[in-house]
């Protein structure tokens, strides 16, 4: 059971982390985040 819940957490994390999306410019998911998070912020400072 703990292998399964490695593997799985290994392959979450390759998803979410590593791999490339076309659709919003060949970067990982989680980098798309945070340049969100970033957007926003500069956009309350400018508000």
């Amino acid at each position: 059971m703990q292998d399964l819940e490695l593997a799985t957490l290994g392959w979450v994390d390759w998803v979410n982390k590593k791999r490339l999306l076309g659709p919003i410019g060949n970067i990982p998911p989680a980098e798309a985040e945070e340049n969100l998070h970033a957007q926003r912020d500069v956009l309350d400072m400018v508000a």
